[in-house]
């Protein structure tokens, strides 16, 4: 197996974006911290890697990629790794413009991620959401009330211009982007299910895009797998009915 997957072995996070596509793919790939034999917590081969003080290209953070059909090169941040990665999988055409918008979409996706996480840890990261819930009450209700709108008629927009009319982002076929667009809709629906419902019917492309994604036969196996971690709050994606209208 050419590719060695890195991302912490409990929850989706913002490695799940990777996943897709590898899953979706048909791709052979090492979701490494969750083999058997890696520690017992199976973050041990993700901590030699972030300690390495050695390593001339260090990741940051999880997640990364290594291609050991290429030199080990390794990748790190989900937009990064799939900006190397569709092309070798065929996850998007060889366009150098559908790569480059496939790209800036992906970019996008990483900004809504972030303001997801946000909503939970409005202060800072390093404190437990209970030590801060006054402040994520309001950054929740400012993103619930302006923000996945905006973000959901961006994807909106995009789907209803595509001149191919295809239901797909890019083109008339899926690329990388739309699993990461499900992903979005899916971790959306769990963290918000009120506020989602209540604005979901106004996106019909975006909401047609996560059914077409769903029911592609590779996604479905793999959503129906033990594979697929579940939403829990230890991930972006956290629910907490206090934060939701």
């Amino acid at each position: 197996m050419s590719y060695e997957f890195y991302y912490w072995p409990m929850i989706q996070g913002r490695g799940e974006v990777v996943r897709l596509a590898l899953e979706e793919a048909g791709t052979d790939y090492v979701d490494v911290a969750r083999e058997p034999g890696e520690g017992d917590d199976n973050r041990a081969a993700i901590l030699k890697i972030l300690q390495d003080t050695t390593n001339e290209h260090p990741p940051f953070a999880p997640p990364f990629l290594v291609d050991t059909d290429n030199n080990n090169l390794m990748i790190a941040q989900a937009a990064n790794i799939l900006l190397y990665l569709a092309p070798r999988i065929g996850m998007i055409s060889d366009s150098e413009a559908d790569q480059i918008f496939a790209h800036q979409i992906q970019l996008t996706v990483t900004d809504l991620l972030m303001e997801v996480h946000d909503t939970h840890h409005a202060v800072a990261s390093a404190l437990y959401y209970e030590d801060q819930k006054e402040e994520s009450k309001k950054r929740s209700e400012n993103f619930i009330e302006l923000r996945i709108p905006k973000h959901l008629a961006y994807f909106e927009t995009i789907l209803a211009n595509n001149p191919s009319k295809s239901g797909w982002l890019i083109g008339d076929s899926l690329t990388y982007p739309d699993l990461s667009i499900f992903q979005m809709v899916e971790g959306l629906s769990y963290a918000f299910p009120k506020a989602f419902d209540k604005v979901s019917g106004t996106y019909q492309h975006v909401m047609a895009l996560r059914d077409a994604v769903a029911a592609r036969p590779n996604t479905a196996a793999y959503l129906a797998s033990d594979r697929r971690i579940e939403f829990n709050t230890m991930g972006v994606f956290r629910y907490y009915p206090e934060l939701d209208s």
